[in-house]
């Protein structure tokens, strides 16, 4: 699974930093730290990102989640088109 971030050329390098920390899961307190600035902002830097539009996609290879399962539609049992 990867993350992409469209729309990350409008950022500023510091928005850039907490919306790839922010949208992988770390709180504004682990931002803080890490980036060495308070958590305000950290809100704010993260809340200017999302006025300028950026989108997060979520790209999957292949069927990790078996969405399709081991059956093909023709292949169904009888019974699963009850």
């Amino acid at each position: 699974m990867q993350i992409e971030i469209r729309g990350a050329e409008r950022l500023s390098f510091r928005e850039r930093q907490v919306v790839v920390l922010k949208e992988t899961g770390y709180s504004a307190q682990d931002i803080a730290a890490r980036l060495n600035i308070s958590q305000s902002s950290v809100a704010t830097l993260y809340n200017r990102a999302k006025s300028k539009g950026y989108q997060v996609v979520i790209v999957i290879s292949g069927d990790p989640l078996n969405l399709y399962g081991n059956n093909e539609p023709d292949e169904l049992e009888e019974e699963d088109l009850k």
